[in-house]
């Protein structure tokens, strides 16, 4: 009797323990983006507040707030705010996925596996999916790194994001910005 109690008071901190979340820690982690402006002339921004999970069920979430962007130049981050993203009607971006769990748990500490994955990426009122290649390594049982493999392009047009970036192109006096921007993404997951 006593084993059995025992038994299956193990299996039951074993059970809570899987079922626990990947939490993704925002300052741990970075996402990056690339804008190109007169043909030629690229620059690296990023996200500064995100959030997201990997549940028991291997549902991937993932939620950025617009209004976190960061230029390294304060009223070219205003302009994107309000012209391009339009934060105070579509304040985060938001992607969801589905992780193998079964290849998760093949993946020994200190080793990666490469996944192929595809996301649903709901942004500006719009949803898209997208295939992302990305390696997972695990650092520990309690600690993984997911980085994009292969940056994923996000383009304006289907985003419906075009005007906007012609509205900064025009306020910028520039002879161009592209429609077409590279993300890449370190995130840091804990449990």
């Amino acid at each position: 009797m006593r084993r059995t109690l025992t038994a299956l008071l193990l299996s039951s901190i074993g059970f809570m323990a899987s079922a626990t979340p990947w939490l993704i820690d925002n300052d741990a982690s970075a996402i990056n983006f690339i804008t190109t402006k007169k043909v030629n002339i690229s620059e690296v921004h990023e996200f500064k507040d995100f959030s997201g999970s990997l549940n028991d069920k291997g549902n991937f979430e993932l939620s950025i707030e617009l209004t976190s962007v960061w230029t390294n130049i304060e009223i070219r981050d205003t302009r994107i705010k309000e012209m391009l993203f339009e934060v105070a009607a579509f304040p985060r971006l938001e992607l969801k996925s589905a992780i193998s769990l079964d290849a998760l748990a093949t993946i020994n500490v200190g080793s990666h596996a490469e996944m192929q994955v595809t996301a649903e990426l709901s942004f500006h009122d719009k949803t898209q999916m997208l295939p992302m290649t990305v390696s997972v390594i695990k650092l520990s049982d309690k600690s993984l790194l997911v980085v994009s493999t292969k940056p994923v392009i996000i383009n304006a047009d289907q985003f419906g994001l075009a005007i906007g970036v012609e509205k900064l192109r025009e306020i910028a006096g520039l002879s161009s910005i592209g429609h077409s921007v590279p993300v890449s993404f370190i995130l840091s997951l804990t449990r």
